[in-house]
């Protein structure tokens, strides 16, 4: 039996994103379309001898190993399993961590799909996707591997979607952070005696070219982030002036994305912006 694996674990950006109504069990609903990049994290998970999982990060502090989503992930494969060996991960942290690019997320799917490999896959994988569901919002999303997918609810329910042409992409990290719960809390706030959102209605050919996307791009954290972060907000409107096709917040910030035309519109882009508004990573879209 092989005694160890690494995979790569791509991050993402939402090329929109809908904040439903509060539900009773305290989370949100969301409406959201996601679409993966070539920016990644590294993780090698190694079979020993023992039990537990322990861990080892390099490239970013990332706070306790057992908080961390790829070491609970672990653990839940092996208490699913009930077989008793240990596993050691090492994780390259590339993805800017608390930046919605959601790089704990795709780390936790990694987790699942190889130490699962290391027990011989005894897991399925309608099971593994119920452990993705309870681990966090964009897991299962990182676990289908789908370059493009429309999620509901807490991003449990999915559509996979044909992908977009593949797309250079340019990521803005503001060194001001955005915590998620306060993100929340200020939509909650902002929409006090509003009515509930909506329903999205979305045409079969709505999404087949990044310029029908472009149209309907659009982040519901924007509108509280921004006046609250001045930071992100004017490294937002930089990167506008840049002219891509797009440009958004992913999640609930406060990394910012835009998607161009050609490799050479990026790199002008990045030559442009500098490092004035926070770390600049050109990356692509993933096809």
């Amino acid at each position: 039996m092989t005694e160890t694996l690494t995979r790569s674990a791509p991050a993402k950006v939402n090329l929109f994103l809908r904040v439903l109504a509060r539900e009773a069990n305290g989370y949100h609903g969301l409406e959201t379309l996601m679409a993966r990049i070539e920016l990644a994290d590294s993780l090698t998970a190694r079979r020993a001898e023992g039990t537990g999982v322990t861990m080892t990060v390099t490239g970013a502090e990332v706070g306790p190993a057992a908080d961390n989503l790829a070491f609970r992930a672990a653990e839940a494969v092996l208490e699913a399993i009930r077989v008793r060996f240990a596993v050691a991960l090492t994780l390259d942290k590339r993805i800017p961590a608390g930046a919605g690019l959601g790089g704990g997320s795709a780390d936790a799917a990694a987790a699942l799909l190889l130490v699962n490999r290391l027990a011989g896959d005894a897991v399925p994988r309608a099971e593994l996707f119920n452990l993705a569901a309870r681990l966090g919002s964009d897991v299962a999303y990182c676990l289908s591997e789908a370059p493009l997918a429309l999620a509901w609810g807490r991003g449990e329910r999915m559509i996979t979607l044909a992908p977009l042409p593949t797309a250079p992409v340019l990521l803005v990290c503001p060194p001001m952070p955005v915590s998620t719960a306060e993100a929340y809390g200020w939509i909650d706030e902002a929409r006090i005696g509003s009515e509930r959102r909506g329903a999205l209605v979305l045409e079969p050919d709505a999404l087949r070219s990044w310029s029908d996307v472009a149209r309907m791009a659009g982040n519901d954290f924007e509108s509280v982030v921004f006046p609250r972060r001045p930071g992100v907000r004017g490294a937002f409107e930089a990167l506008a002036r840049t002219g891509p096709l797009l440009c958004r917040m992913t999640g609930s910030g406060s990394a910012l994305f835009a998607v161009y035309r050609r490799d050479e519109d990026r790199d002008d882009a990045r030559m442009a912006l500098g490092r004035k508004h926070g770390t600049v990573i050109a990356t692509r879209t993933l096809s």
